[in-house]
């Protein structure tokens, strides 16, 4: 089944959510670096908030100061979450796993 092409309108606005969407992202990441929201709010918050549900966990443990590459994926080796998993795919313990492990 081929998707119908996009008018004018619709494609100008679909780039208006995509940008929207980009910025609310880098915000949210850029109030955890800067240490103004913790873990537990930022994942409050992508739960009503649909582009802060696309983040991948990676990138949101390395928005945090002093992780990197290396320590995110081994945060993330040790609590058992997949590299690929995005927030909105967090299951209960592995939010409460994260939270106690980056705050506790």
């Amino acid at each position: 089944m081929a998707l119908r092409p996009l008018t004018e309108e619709e494609r100008a606005a679909a780039r208006d959510k995509a940008k929207r969407s980009r910025q609310v992202r880098a915000e949210a990441k850029l109030a955890l670096k800067r240490r103004e929201v913790s873990v537990a709010e930022f994942l409050d918050r992508a739960d009503s908030d649909e582009a802060l549900q696309r983040i991948r966990v990676e990138d949101m443990l390395k928005s945090i100061p002093s992780i990197g590459e290396i320590r995110a994926a081994s945060i993330m080796r040790d609590l058992k979450i997949a590299p690929s998993r995005r927030l909105r795919g967090l299951g209960a313990h592995q939010r409460s796993s994260l939270i106690t492990y980056l705050e506790g």
